[in-house]
């Protein structure tokens, strides 16, 4: 249950807008319909208060901690909370002989929150494992971080993960809505007026969380003064210097990894549109550019290889201008580099033969160089030993620079690595590579 100074701390005026207005129960609780629609298999766990070990994970402001609250206050256990930034092995300890007694003497079972739960390191979440396991707590956990990166594979295996999406727009709309009528929590009452698509730029500028798009909208009507009949006039204006830009939810363990993603395969699949557009938001979220430019780099030699082999010189080339020249302007070089690879021809020939011959070398005897083509020094040693070794062919005394010889070991003769596809400039080297094979 939810205790007084929880309730204190919801009904003080001073406290955030966005802590004010928190959802008391389910039906108040925006979006989330994947995890907590009716007949989801969480809605009915905390309906029938029957609530194993879980995971919430997300963007902020998503309702994460919101939906713990809603779980303390529905269920008949004893409902405890550790913030994973102050707490430690200690306090875990003391949360847990608090939980022996109450099950000892009371019959009480506990619900732990844990609040960024990802700030535990190994020790602490190893700590947990033995009380979850044994059923001596229900585990809630919570994070903004992907657990599958931040949280012990055992603990994660003895919970369930929810992840709770960013809110969409008509969703932060409502709960702005609810806050300007709300007179006990909200800002009922003040008497206020909105430019068309003001209210709107609150919902869209929070990128998805609830509690940026309620304290922007909190200081914009706060710092607003009265006109006329008592009324405050907030305008587009005002909305942008209260937001003070858009916030991107970009964790360096999860949306960095899912940015980065997509702009790789957004080259790789030849769309300049995405490929800038998810540039630009890995610019926008502070990226090391040296990161950005090492994986154009990637890109050129694994996605375009010798289909255009000039991809690769504009990369290397983008890379060193970047660190010459450095933001804002390094941004424009990056961008050309990586649409010039999102345009190029697409091949990974290269990709393929380098992991065939490194099969051959890890599965195949290594059997010895050719005689022809090992170093002269060789040739000279077995001279003085009597034996006849096979001359090397200069290919420049052939017509065409080109000798046909043995290269390859004796057991890997006529072994195929480099297959070229017929994507741009590698068609060329497809029809030398069938006409001289064509001459063996």
């Amino acid at each position: 249950m939810e205790n007084l100074f929880e309730q204190a701390a919801a009904n003080n005026r001073k406290a955030p807008l966005a802590e004010r207005m928190r959802p008391k129960n389910l039906e108040e609780f925006e979006d989330q319909q994947e995890i907590l629609g009716l007949g989801k298999p969480l809605r009915q766990a905390i309906e029938s208060d029957s609530l194993g070990s879980i995971i919430l994970y997300g963007p902020p402001g998503t309702g994460k901690t919101t939906l713990a609250r809603i779980i303390a206050r529905m269920t008949r256990s004893h409902f405890d909370t550790i913030n994973a930034v102050m707490a430690g092995v200690s306090d875990i300890r003391k949360v847990m002989q608090e939980a022996r007694d109450r099950r000892a003497f009371y019959g009480e079972g506990t619900i732990l929150f844990i609040d960024e739960i990802h700030r535990f390191n190994k020790g602490q979440q190893d700590a947990l494992l033995p009380f979850v396991e044994n059923g001596l707590i229900v585990l809630i956990g919570s994070t903004t971080e992907n657990p599958l990166f931040t949280v012990n594979r055992p603990l994660l295996s003895r919970s369930r993960l929810f992840r709770l999406e960013p809110l969409s727009v008509k969703s932060i709309e409502r709960i702005l809505a609810r806050a300007l009528v709300d007179k006990e929590k909200g800002l009922g009452h003040y008497n206020t007026d909105f430019q068309d698509q003001a209210l709107n730029y609150f919902a869209t500028t929070a990128n998805g969380d609830a509690r940026t798009a309620l304290n922007c909208l909190e200081l914009a009507v706060i710092s607003t003064q009265p006109g006329e009949n008592a009324v405050r006039y907030i305008s587009i204006d005002s909305a942008r210097e209260a937001c003070g830009g858009r916030i991107l939810q970009y964790g360096q363990k999860d949306e960095h990894y899912d940015v980065i993603s997509a702009f790789i395969k957004s080259m790789r699949g030849s769309d300049p549109q995405a490929t800038v557009y998810w540039l630009a938001r890995l610019i926008y979220a502070g990226e090391d550019p040296e990161f950005i430019c090492r994986r154009i780099i990637i890109q050129a030699a694994e996605d375009v290889g010798l289909s255009d082999p000039r991809a690769l010189m504009v990369a290397v080339a983008a890379a060193q201008a970047v660190e010459r020249v450095g933001l804002p302007e390094a941004r424009i070089i990056m961008a050309e580099a990586a649409l010039y690879i999102a345009m190029a021809p697409k091949s990974n020939s290269v990709v393929a033969a380098i992991n065939a011959a490194q099969k051959a070398v890890e599965d195949e005897i290594a059997m010895a160089v050719p005689e022809h083509l090992r170093d002269s020094s060789f040739a000279r040693l077995e001279a003085i030993k009597g034996n006849i070794v096979q001359d090397y062919l200069y290919p420049h005394n052939y017509p065409g620079g080109h000798v046909n010889q043995q290269y390859l070991p004796d057991n890997l003769i006529d072994r195929i690595f480099f297959r070229p596809s017929a994507a741009g400039e590698e068609k060329d080297r497809a029809d030398f590579i069938n006409k001289e094979q064509g001459k063996k």
